[in-house]
């Protein structure tokens, strides 16, 4: 665990602190994320109720399988997609350059990895398992804005005026489906709300979106049956509705109308009644050893109000992802903190690594153990990365043209540090992976067909990415 500056905590003032949520334009995202998370879901993120009204309006989400489903090997049937939102420094974690300036360095050390490689002392935990997973040292995005850069990371499109493209997690689920009762896309606790949609998509095919970060004792909202009511008098009302169906059939209503909401019906009342629906959306049986191997009681190096340091609640989340992606869900995604450090790098890093190390190899380990790693791809992601030199505030801004990028399973190669970046991890040097291409690859791997092109606005063939294959990346 990283050793805290003890004097630092109690000195820092409340307009440091709000710098340390980054820049206005990463600010206004927050808020907006927080009122997502207060209730307040936006048109494309869907609770249970809304996903299954979708679904009995238009298109069946859960066997929406386009043509070519399974015409490409597939090695991954779940992705764990876990966003570092504001802009992951490089520097301070998966590309330190020790040889380096003060002022492009940093102030951090290194760890020495499992495999010779060297990480910023901020991820021991990460680094003595670095056999299991593949680092990208010379990913190369478009834009260095907060907005338009976290659309064309979930949607592997730049925005335009013309065209709303969907989110990889739409894709997946349009050209898979489900596998089981759960939706194919979840969001953990909703969507991020700059990343895009469904685009051009059916909205069916957005987000299924908690609406509360998981918690022992947590409850999904609206995927309970109401308080009260007993699963026997659950039953009488399913079979007193059913009466009422056949009366109104009798009646010469109209038939493919009702037969669309006796899906919708079936499809809740499957939900609502499923035992393992109801397990994967929780926490019980977990074990204390569980928790603690995603670190749940490990905390940041900020003191909070009480005067105690707090646990960031990263654990739970993966632990249920996990679960989520046990249970049959296709693609999980999920953030963590907020990265957009323009001013002290130093503590902002320092208040959120040791959790995220520490659930990072966690994940990683306990997908491992259970024999899922073959097949779950674990996804670390950020909209770009930050400036090769530290600014007069201690920090470091905005810069697209060389990050990093973690992924472990699916296929995905292990112990590999994939490309290089130059002295001061300011521009790739080898092996440049733009974007789209680590995507496309992705696709593959899910036996998507990258290339093929779906319909917009009835008549446009679009493809599902601009992209090409990155065969060092995998087995």
């Amino acid at each position: 665990m990283l050793q805290r500056n003890s004097n630092r905590s109690d000195r820092i003032s409340a307009e440091v602190a709000a710098d340390h949520r980054g820049c206005s334009g990463f600010r206004s995202m927050l808020d907006r994320r927080q009122a997502l998370q207060c209730g307040v879901i936006g048109a494309l993120g869907l609770t249970l109720a809304d996903f299954l009204t979708m679904q009995a309006r238009g298109e069946d989400a859960f066997s929406a399988t386009a043509g070519n489903a399974g015409k490409l090997p597939t090695k991954i049937k779940s992705v764990i997609q876990l966003n570092l939102p504001g802009g992951f420094p490089q520097h301070e974690s998966f590309d330190p350059k020790p040889e380096a300036p003060i002022e492009y360095r940093g102030v951090f050390g290194v760890t020495k990895t499992k495999n010779g490689d060297i990480f910023s002392e901020n991820f021991p935990k990460t680094a003595a398992i670095a056999d299991r997973f593949t680092v990208i040292r010379s990913m190369v995005g478009k834009i260095p804005d907060h907005g338009l850069a976290t659309y064309h990371l979930f949607t592997g499109y730049p925005p335009t005026a013309v065209i709303d493209y969907p989110q990889m997690g739409s894709i997946v689920s349009h050209e898979l489906g489900a596998r089981g009762v759960l939706p194919p896309y979840i969001a953990v606790p909703g969507k991020n709300s700059t990343g895009g949609g469904t685009g051009f998509l059916s909205s069916t095919f957005g987000p299924f979106e908690l609406g509360a970060s998981p918690t022992p004792g947590f409850k999904v909202r609206d995927f309970s049956i109401p308080a009260g009511v007993t699963p026997e008098r659950f039953d009488r009302r399913k079979s007193f509705r059913d009466i009422v169906e056949k009366q109104i059939r009798s009646l010469e209503a109209d038939p493919t109308t009702l037969d669309t909401m006796s899906d919708f019906y079936k499809q809740a009342y499957t939900l609502l009644t499923s035992e393992a629906a109801r397990q994967a959306f929780s926490l019980d049986g977990e074990t204390d050893e569980t928790f603690e191997l995603y670190g749940s009681k490990v905390t940041g190096g900020i003191i909070g109000p009480d005067r105690r340091y707090h646990p960031k609640g990263l654990a739970e989340k993966l632990i249920l992802a996990r679960r989520l992606v046990e249970a049959g869900t296709r693609f999980v995604t999920l953030e963590y903190g907020a990265w957009d450090s323009h001013v002290d790098i130093k503590t902002n890093c320092i208040d959120q690594m040791a959790p995220l190390d520490q659930a990072i190899a966690g994940l990683i380990t306990d997908l491992d153990r259970r024999g899922l790693l073959d097949t779950t791809l674990f996804w670390v992601t950020t909209e770009f990365g930050r400036t090769p030199k530290v600014n007069p505030n201690s920090g470091r801004d905005h810069w697209a043209r060389n990050y990093s990028m973690l992924l472990a399973g699916g296929g995905f190669n292990r112990g590999l540090i994939h490309g290089a970046s130059d002295s001061t991890a300011a521009e790739p040097t080898r092996d440049a992976v733009p974007l789209e291409d680590l995507m496309f690859t992705i696709y593959h791997q899910l036996g998507i067909d990258a290339n093929k092109e779906l319909i917009a606005f009835g008549t446009r063939p679009i493809e599902i990415i601009l992209g090409k294959l990155v065969k060092d990346l995998v087995a």
